[in-house]
């Protein structure tokens, strides 16, 4: 094996200093959620549904990088404190349409408000123009991981 086929050096790590941003990012919105009694796949579920009204699980699972079971018992916990409606039964097929109550669309501003600080907060460093380029590549990274695991 040679130098180029090993992962090496984990500071060197494009992969490894990615995990570490996300694991800081994740650890600060559970930061600043936690006292708006949500979690961050709760926040991601409300930030979804406040874009997409009437997202079924499986799309909102796929969209926040859960399971469908672990999405169930967000969207449950979410319907029981007020802040979003699924119909009882679907009208068509399986899909349960889910969208925000105002309490919800409410608990989503707060939610987004903190979220935002804490990205400005840990993407400061960087200039407008070196996010925008550093969003822009990242997507063209997700885009060929997409294709490399699509059938």
């Amino acid at each position: 094996m040679t130098q180029d086929e090993a992962v090496g050096d984990l500071d060197q790590s494009v992969g490894y200093v990615l995990k570490q941003v996300q694991a800081s990012l994740h650890s600060a919105m559970d930061e600043v959620l936690r006292p708006l009694g949500l979690t961050v796949a709760q926040y991601a579920c409300l930030e979804l549904l406040g874009r997409h009204p009437g997202l079924s699980n499986s799309e909102l699972a796929r969209r926040a990088f859960v399971t469908r079971q672990s999405m169930n018992v967000v969207l449950r916990r979410l319907q029981e404190r007020g802040l979003l409606t699924r119909p009882a039964h679907a009208a068509h097929g399986r899909a349960l349409p889910t969208e925000l109550t105002p309490a919800g669309q409410e608990a989503l501003h707060e939610a987004s408000v903190a979220v935002r600080a804490v990205e400005r907060q840990i993407f400061a460093p960087l200039s407008p123009e070196r996010q925008r380029r550093l969003r822009e590549d990242l997507a063209s990274c997700a885009a060929a991981a997409s294709a490399t695991h699509s059938p």
